[in-house]
């Protein structure tokens, strides 16, 4: 089994990925901003610690010892996800054997039938653009920035994405969501989660993005 650490563990994707590596016999470790605020929902077994994506200090420290380091971190200003992205990037480069990222992102990156990203488009809500933004950026980054690290970032579907019931069961695509008989693209927080910690046990989709739903 391998030592997962999951940046951002108390939100609810984040919770639900650490719980699912747990189950599975992971080692996992919580790494959060607020450690007394997170102990409550987390299974026992796993470690929580102070952690902040965005430290370059936090990174060093907790990257020796594991075998991928999952950011789903959310809220603040556009900037924060590119300063993960960038601050995981450089730790890494000078850990050896370092472990992979596994990004959650945002699903407003995947792009539409006629080809534009979901947060292009004109009736776009306004209240999460700049997170949407910040998610496209990191993208980029670890697009063109992250040679020699290993990295795989993860899109959920672009509108219906919630918690729900842990089913075991998706399909997996590129840039474009996955869709259903009724083209409608869903996905649970649960079901995201084993699709992560699948990732991480048997990688398909190494420096590349890939994206999620029923």
């Amino acid at each position: 089994m391998g030592n997962i650490v999951v940046f951002g563990a108390g939100g609810t994707a984040g919770s639900q990925i650490a719980q699912e590596a747990f189950q599975r016999g992971h080692r996992v470790t919580a790494a959060v901003r607020r450690p007394e605020a997170t102990t409550s929902y987390l299974p026992a077994g796993v470690q929580v610690v102070t952690g902040d994506a965005t430290s370059e200090r936090s990174v060093r420290e907790l990257a020796p010892e594991a075998d991928a380091l999952v950011v789903a971190i959310g809220g603040g200003e556009r900037g924060l996800w590119l300063d993960a992205a960038r601050t995981l990037v450089s730790a890494l480069r000078e850990t050896p054997n370092p472990p992979r990222i596994i990004h959650l992102g945002g699903g407003a990156t995947l792009c539409t039938p006629q080809g534009d990203r979901f947060l292009d488009e004109p009736d776009f809500p306004q209240e999460y653009r700049d997170a949407a933004l910040g998610q496209a950026d990191a993208l980029a980054y670890y697009r063109s920035e992250a040679d020699g690290v290993r990295w795989t970032y993860v899109s959920p579907p672009p509108l219906e994405f919630h918690p729900g019931a842990r089913t075991g069961h998706y399909r997996t695509g590129g840039d474009h969501p996955v869709t259903d008989h009724e083209g409608r693209s869903v996905l649970s927080y649960q079901d995201m989660a084993v699709a992560i910690v699948d990732e991480i046990e048997n990688p398909r989709h190494e420096n590349t993005r890939f994206t999620a739903a029923y």
